[in-house]
């Protein structure tokens, strides 16, 4: 387990965006409604925002970060770092970070890369930035993630269609000594890397007419290689072991309890499983606060999208101490405590 300590790197502002088109699981005619009914009860999933393709991942990004880079007076010519952490990329190659540096108007002195992480990749972008501005003088950075799983999924899986939503975010950091620390717990085992995958589409196993042949899988699984496949009783399974003791051990090593965490905030993954391991950490449900209901599992996007859609008026104003954890595929995991101040959180956008 990776623990370790960021100083003078504080959280300025967070803004989020998702296409405007939206579907309702109640509309999910694939399964029966009484199906549909128990998934909404137990993934807590109604409505999720769903892209084309002019809303992509990368696009989603980019209007959150003009739009916080608006909202703090922040000059494009300012950043020195635009990191981009997502698993739906423009393209195989290049980079979408560096097209974002050129579409956000960013100087060409600013480092820019992507991390191809879903679940836990805020928690670790995080870790990435700060790690990075604290090495290279780098005052400000953008922290983009998100995620557009929706068009890699096939409507005749009921496994995971109904459950993941698109969205984009943007988090502008600020060097600034004295500002604070991050204190982090990472972690990662790839010795079950299929319970989440796109079999299909990469260099391993390149598309073919194999890719293309829907195949029964289960009873109301009918999917493609070349679209998403979650294994949720292993998904389960993992997050409830795994993602317990890496908090506690977290929040034990730093000496802090349940009562001096303000807010909770997970990866929205589906509400039987935070609600497990929500009631295994003791902490109590007003402060641990979910999005699912409107906008699903929202991959990378899920935390601070999270932070906007259920805690915008308690983040914005004062001081809060937060622990945010992210959790599944890869298989990857980490967790983090961070302070915030008056957080600048302009409302959801609508693409």
């Amino acid at each position: 387990m990776a623990i370790f300590s960021l100083n003078n790197v504080r959280i300025q502002g967070i803004a989020a965006c998702v296409p405007s088109a939206t579907e309702s699981n109640r509309d999910y005619d694939w399964i029966t409604e009484d199906e549909r009914e128990l998934f909404i009860k137990t993934t807590g999933v109604l409505t999720r925002h769903i892209s084309d393709s002019t809303s992509l991942a990368s696009d989603l990004c980019a209007v959150s970060a003009r739009k916080i880079m608006e909202e703090t007076n922040c000059d494009p010519s300012e950043i020195g770092l635009v990191l981009f952490v997502s698993q739906s990329k423009d393209y195989i190659l290049p980079s979408s970070a560096i097209i974002l540096q050129h579409k956000l108007g960013l100087p060409r002195t600013a480092l820019a890369f992507d991390v191809p992480l879903g679940c836990s990749g805020y928690v670790y972008g995080l870790s990435i930035a700060a790690s990075l501005m604290n090495n290279t003088g780098i005052k400000k950075g953008l922290l983009l993630a998100g995620d557009t799983s929706s068009l890699s999924l096939i409507r005749t899986d009921k496994s995971a269609y109904p459950l993941f939503g698109d969205a984009g975010s943007a988090t502008l950091l600020e060097y600034k000594e004295g500002s604070g620390r991050m204190d982090f717990s990472l972690q990662s085992d790839g010795s079950n890397y299929q319970a989440i995958i796109i079999p299909h589409g990469g260099s391993r196993q390149p598309i073919t007419e194999e890719s293309e042949i829907a195949v029964e899988v289960e009873k109301g699984v009918i999917r493609k290689m070349k679209n998403l496949a979650l294994n949720g009783f292993d998904i389960f399974n993992f997050s409830v072991k795994e993602v317990p003791p890496n908090v506690t051990q977290l929040m034990t090593g730093l000496g802090y309890t349940v009562a001096d965490i303000d807010y909770f905030i997970m990866h929205q993954a589906n509400l039987l499983m935070n609600e497990t391991i929500r009631k295994k950490l003791k902490f109590p449900p007003e402060k641990v606060p979910y999005s699912l209901r409107d906008y699903g599992n929202t991959s990378s996007a899920s935390i601070p999208l999270t932070m906007i859609a259920c805690l915008k008026n308690e983040l914005s104003t004062g001081k809060n101490k937060l622990l945010l954890s992210g959790f599944g595929v890869g298989l990857s995991w980490g967790s983090v405590v961070l302070d915030t101040e008056n957080l600048i959180l302009p409302g959801i956008i609508e693409l």
